[in-house]
């Protein structure tokens, strides 16, 4: 009878999808939003994914032997952060930028403090933030225009991205016309499908959103964070003097990539429901902050690395009552 019965820890119950399924599912959602870049920018994407991707994998194989720990560069997660990376650099950036960035990520934001599920900040934000801090120049100036579009999405204007267009509409032409045309049907539809200059993988919200919602049906990906996100952004942005319109807002820059693939990831962010409406709702209201006043046009990754440093408290402060707890009474002895 005894050979029947096996005493383990809890959970009992478990699931079928594991690591390496839920990083390449992540994975393949992202493909569209790619290819379609590659297309937009051409060869040079590609050469600057593979990069991200293969030194990536590779500082994660010398730390994890360095460090003593089991190889697990098949989990792909290693592909994933590379693959992000990548996405949230400019298609004109130096070579030499992703594998420093990659490197960046997995080295100090992920291997350091003990590898994947041990990292408190999202490896390629952090290592996007890390470019930018260092090398300032080439992460806001190295845009390239897109096949078939302009960098702005407006005829004419040729010199800046849609949110940079927005924040600084003087430098380049009349303001009120600007920032009207930035309002018309035909800019967001340029904006939407991706017709327009930006970050390798944020372009085309279209893409975004429909692997953003396959990765929700799925159950990868937790509405809460995606919902709370959008949801307080939206309402900041309708009811404060932005300038652009919501829509206008909702599809420009990495809002997309940031919402439903790097808030959403399963370390970084909160573990109870209460507490990822929480971490959803906080990255949307820091977003909104950081366009209309901070010095950047984008707000999108250093909003999710303020929450991902606020996580653990969100957790502490929304654990839910394990079951059969009992609260103690005021004044009750210990």
């Amino acid at each position: 009878m005894k050979e029947l019965l096996t005493v383990s820890a809890s959970p009992h119950i478990r699931g079928k999808m594991n690591i390496t399924l839920a990083m390449r599912l992540v994975i393949i959602a992202l493909v569209p939003a790619f290819i379609f870049s590659v297309y937009l920018y051409g060869v040079r994407v590609l050469i600057i994914t593979i990069i991200s991707i293969v030194v990536s994998l590779v500082c994660e194989a010398v730390m994890q032997k360095m460090l003593g720990r089991k190889i697990t560069i098949a989990d792909s997660s290693a592909v994933l952060t590379g693959l992000l990376l990548a996405f949230n650099l400019p298609p004109g950036v130096p070579l030499w930028m992703p594998a420093i960035g990659s490197a960046f990520a997995i080295i100090f934001a992920k291997q350091l403090f003990g590898g994947l599920g041990y990292n408190f900040i999202n490896p390629a934000l952090a290592g996007r933030a890390f470019l930018m801090a260092s090398w300032p120049t080439f992460m806001t100036r190295e845009w390239l225009a897109p096949v078939g579009g302009t960098l702005s999405g407006i005829d004419g204007i040729t010199g800046a991205t849609p949110l940079t267009l927005l924040k600084n509409p003087a430098n380049y032409g009349d303001p009120s016309v600007i920032i009207s045309r930035l309002n018309e049907m035909e800019t967001i539809k340029n904006i939407f499908i991706g017709k327009i200059g930006g970050c390798i993988g944020e372009t085309s919200a279209l893409l975004l959103l429909i692997g953003g919602l396959f990765l929700i049906i799925i159950g990868i990906v937790d509405y809460r964070i995606v919902v709370g996100y959008l949801g307080s952004f939206s309402l900041l942005a309708l009811v404060l003097p932005t300038k652009a319109n919501v829509v206008f807002h909702l599809f420009s820059g990495g809002l997309f990539l940031g919402a439903f693939f790097m808030a959403t990831d399963w370390v970084t962010s909160p573990i109870t429901n209460k507490g990822r409406w929480i971490f959803g709702i906080g990255c949307g209201v820091l977003t909104v902050v950081i366009r209309m006043w901070g010095g950047y046009p984008e707000g999108v990754s250093y909003s999710i690395l303020l929450m991902n440093v606020f996580t653990p408290l969100i957790d502490r402060l929304t654990r839910e009552r394990i079951f059969g707890e009992q609260r103690k009474r005021k004044g009750a002895k210990k």
